[in-house]
């Protein structure tokens, strides 16, 4: 069974099939860490590079078909990509230690991309609310913007409050239950990338 959900125009969610092929590099030879103050710090979490040049010369890309590719593949390998972000069959994984501007250096029209997706390794990550925020509201990005990673039910609502309109839920957790999530709450008292407080929002005269 599919793990994405999907909003439709008039914002009703539901469950549907994954078009897209995710390209995913082959893992590095050694797990890449930093310890600092007596903790093992994954350095995705640090802004360096996500991947090593060995991995993106040996990332396998399909051949056809709608490919999801981290912004650092399409940067190594931009050339030989071209004619799929021409047909409309690139979508751009953008991790979470990586940045709006970043993208916006490679594609001056982000809505040339029909598919952003933001990839957040741990649940507790938070930059992938403001990644989705300021790729609505400061970039203009009108696309599907899809949260993918750990993603889980708990912050379903809050993704959506941010500007995402697909999730990819994590393969261990049931979409069904996190379909649900998106109605816990009927009237958010903080403002959204779709809508203002509720002090706005609602006449109390």
């Amino acid at each position: 069974m599919s793990q994405l959900i999907q909003l439709a125009a008039d914002g009703q969610a539901s469950i549907v099939a994954d078009a897209w092929t995710r390209v995913v590099p082959p893992a590095a030879g050694e797990e890449s860490v930093r310890k600092q103050a007596g903790k093992v710090v994954l350095f995705k979490l640090t802004g360096e590079q996500t991947y090593t040049a060995e991995q993106i010369a040996n990332t396998e890309i399909p051949a056809t078909g709608k490919i999801l590719v981290p912004l650092t593949i399409w940067q190594a390998r931009k050339a030989e990509l071209q004619s799929r972000l021409a047909a409309g069959e690139l979508g751009i994984i953008l991790a979470t230690n990586e940045t709006a501007e970043a993208l916006q250096a490679e594609f001056p029209d982000l809505n040339t991309l029909p598919l952003i997706a933001v990839f957040v390794e741990r649940f507790a990550d938070g930059r992938i609310f403001t990644l989705g925020n300021w790729l609505r509201t400061r970039f203009g990005f009108k696309n599907e913007l899809r949260a993918i990673g750990d993603v889980l039910r708990d912050q379903l609502f809050f993704h959506k409050r941010a500007g995402f309109n697909s999730f990819l839920i994590r393969a261990d957790r049931s979409a069904e239950d996190a379909l649900a999530s998106l109605n816990d709450f009927s009237q958010p008292y903080q403002g959204g990338v779709a809508d203002v407080p509720v002090w706005r929002r609602v006449n109390r005269a």
